[in-house]
């Protein structure tokens, strides 16, 4: 088992102010995905200018912030909103879901590529390869919170978490877990796939496959929450419940693209 390094959640202060690592994975995690979208507008030969990349970030990003509170609010926490809807702006208590933040970010885009005049299916092709970036981070400010840990294990690499609700036993480090799948993998295979010619839809469709499938496997070793628990089976869990639409859509989306 490994002790879990003391490390504060707040990254520093200015005056009163506390600035947390978990604030700063979205921060960071924008600011690299704007500048890669920007490096990659200025080798399209034009079909991307730069003004068109910041409206894209501000809006998907905006999207994706909304959508997350309210997919946490929706999915895994409605009746203790229901009973304190003050608690909805009590956002640095936590509580974001990746789910409703890709339906906000859905959302977002399909106003945008409306506005613009712009298919979706291109502008999602083109914003995906980022996103894992944010992913990657926001998993691993989840590991310094001490927050989503995994089920007990006895495996070597299991960490004793101090917080005490974790019980002081070894737990999977999960959002390691998720840090690696949902945010270096993903940003791998999707980055190696953008180098290449393909059909439009095959990056968001493989976005969306791959990102359910890592999330259901990790589901298996992640503690599920605790008003919630398991939904079916003793293992089955909301993450899962939403996560198989994302493999089905991202499935249909790579098939057909790859007919075309």
């Amino acid at each position: 088992m490994i002790p879990f390094p003391h490390i504060d959640p707040v990254a520093f202060k200015v005056g009163p102010v506390a600035v947390h690592w978990y604030g700063l994975s979205y921060i960071v995690g924008i600011a690299l995905g704007w500048g890669l979208l920007h490096d990659r507008a200025a080798r399209s030969d034009g079909r991307w200018t730069s003004e068109q990349v910041a409206d894209l970030v501000f809006y998907a990003a905006l999207g994706g912030v909304l959508g997350g509170r309210l997919g946490y609010i929706l999915f895994y926490n409605f009746e203790t909103y229901l009973a304190n809807p003050l608690g909805i702006f009590k956002v640095w208590q936590g509580g974001m879901s990746f789910h409703g933040g890709a339906l906000g970010m859905s959302l977002a885009l399909a106003w945008y590529a409306r506005a613009g005049k712009r298919p979706f299916l291109e502008l999602a092709d083109f914003l995906v390869p980022v996103i894992p970036i944010g992913l990657g981070l926001g998993r691993l400010a989840n590991f310094v919170n001490q927050e989503l840990w995994g089920a007990p294990t006895t495996l070597p690499w299991g960490v004793v978490f101090t917080n005490p609700a974790a019980g002081g036993v070894a737990r999977h480090p999960s959002q390691i877990y998720e840090a690696l799948l949902e945010g270096l993998l993903l940003f791998v295979i999707l980055n190696l796939v953008a180098r290449r010619p393909r059909p439009t839809g095959m990056l968001l469709g493989l976005f969306l496959m791959f990102y359910g499938l890592f999330r259901f496997a990790v589901e298996f070793v992640r503690e599920p929450d605790a008003h919630i628990g398991y939904l079916a089976f003793d293992w089955f869990t909301m993450g899962q419940l939403l996560s198989l639409p994302m493999v089905i859509i991202g499935l249909v989306l790579v098939i057909a693209a790859g007919r075309r």
